[in-house]
């Protein structure tokens, strides 16, 4: 049997190969290629070469800021998801593990959130921002920072309970008898989180801050929705800055094309780290 799988394996796997190479692979490529060019449609190019990467930072001999403004403003706004995630979801998962009354009800109120599209959940949101801030007579695109809070809010609220469900799993498979060898041993509360807990979900933490890390990263519909770059592209997220280049300036689409290689990159080495400490700690624990 196991020579008749190894046998026909190819064959079985060609199906597959076949339609990720036309999926992914060739579009990937062409895009990278068209990246190079000017276009307006993808059979429509002229051959620039590194003029579309040089145009991301200078414009008529000028620099250009904002493309590396949307980078570092991107940067700032995941590292605050990262933490304020990470840390609330842990928190609850922990409250959530203690055997309190109610716990499958909290679990689902938290996690309901996470089911709801970002598109929706965002005009939610803004109607909700804009009313407490028509008091102070502003709006959530009043400045850059409101629309940056607003949007932490959202995403942190949405993302909050899809984290818990992970940490809570993370806990349960934590070992009873080394819980209770440490308290045997006379360890308190804190000291138990120090020494058994927290390394003991090193895994799970490395898994929640890694996909938080490129949740926030690969932001767009929240961002679209709830402040569409506004005040004056100073609220654009990397994805968004993406859109409105390809879709948003004409002739821009070399250059927007270009962004998004650049953006790919980025995401492929927060990916790549990802997995290899993912799989560090999976083999130390």
């Amino acid at each position: 049997m196991e020579k008749a799988i190894k046998k026909y394996f190819p064959i079985f796997l060609l199906p597959t190969m076949i339609a990720f190479t036309i999926g992914f692979i060739v579009p990937f490529v062409y895009g990278v290629f068209l990246s190079f060019c000017k276009f307006t449609t993808v059979t429509d190019w002229k051959w620039r070469g590194l003029q579309n990467y040089t145009k991301i930072f200078f414009v008529n001999g000028k620099l250009d800021t904002t493309f590396l403004h949307s980078l570092w403003y991107t940067a700032l706004f995941t590292i605050v998801c990262v933490l304020i995630i990470n840390v609330l979801s842990f928190a609850i998962a922990m409250l959530l593990t203690k055997g309190i009354k109610g716990t499958n009800l909290f679990r689902t109120v938290f996690f309901l959130p996470n089911l709801i599209g970002g598109i929706v959940l965002s005009y939610i949101w803004l109607m909700i921002f804009n009313s407490v801030l028509a008091n102070m007579s502003k709006t959530i695109v009043s400045s850059q920072w409101t629309a940056f809070w607003g949007m932490v809010v959202v995403v942190c609220w949405q993302q909050i309970g899809y984290m818990m469900i992970i940490y809570i799993a993370g806990i349960q498979n934590i070992p009873g008898e080394l819980i209770e060898a440490a308290k045997i041993d006379g360890a308190n509360s804190l000291q138990l989180l120090r020494h058994v807990t927290l390394p003991m979900l090193m895994p799970t933490i490395t898994i929640c801050t890694f996909l938080t890390l490129t949740n926030g990263f690969k932001l767009f519909d929240q961002n679209l929705a709830l402040t569409g770059g506004n005040p004056g592209q100073m609220s654009e997220l990397l994805a968004l800055n993406i859109y409105n280049t390809m879709y948003g300036t004409t002739g821009w689409q070399g250059v927007g094309q270009a962004k998004a290689v650049i953006f790919f990159i980025l995401v492929a080495l927060i990916s790549l780290l990802q997995n290899k400490l993912t799989t560090s700690k999976e083999v130390e624990s």
